[in-house]
């Protein structure tokens, strides 16, 4: 925790190390503050800090345990340490994958659907259009313009 709270910003110990940085020996208080102003741009810095985010919501089941796939399934699926109710949930894990599965396949289907439906329409007005500029053309054909 004390890891978290010594993170690039500005906490309440990160404030406590600045004022006594700069109280004892000044290079160490400016140190401290470039640390939080500027600590987050470090790549290795952020990087520590977020694997250390992930592993404290995965030990305390905090944060999200989706991966990012859409499945329930890895990292943040852990054993209850029950091995009955274990088995029945990875039964109605798989039961609602299969069936987000069945309803993706519904809902490719219906935009397939109302693709072809919208095609047809377009089709139509097209024709209909196409019907009318010649009907007009071939009517303005019969008069001779003198």
């Amino acid at each position: 925790m004390l890891n978290y709270a010594l993170r690039p910003a500005f906490t309440p110990l990160t404030l406590l190390l600045m004022v006594l940085g700069f109280i004892f020996f000044w290079p160490l208080g400016l140190a401290m503050l470039a640390y939080m102003v500027f600590g987050s741009r470090v790549p290795e810095v952020r990087q520590h800090f977020d694997t250390m985010r992930s592993e404290w919501s995965r030990d305390w089941g905090c944060g999200p345990s989706r991966s990012r796939r859409g499945s329930w399934h890895g990292a943040g699926a852990s054993r209850s340490g029950n091995a009955a109710f274990d088995d029945y949930r990875e039964k109605e894990l798989q039961r609602l994958e299969e069936e987000r599965r069945r309803l993706d396949e519904e809902l490719r289907d219906f935009e397939s659907y109302m693709s072809d439906l919208r095609r047809a329409r377009d089709a139509e007005e097209f024709d209909r259009f196409m019907k009318q500029r010649s009907d007009k053309r071939r009517g303005s054909g019969d008069k001779v313009d003198l």
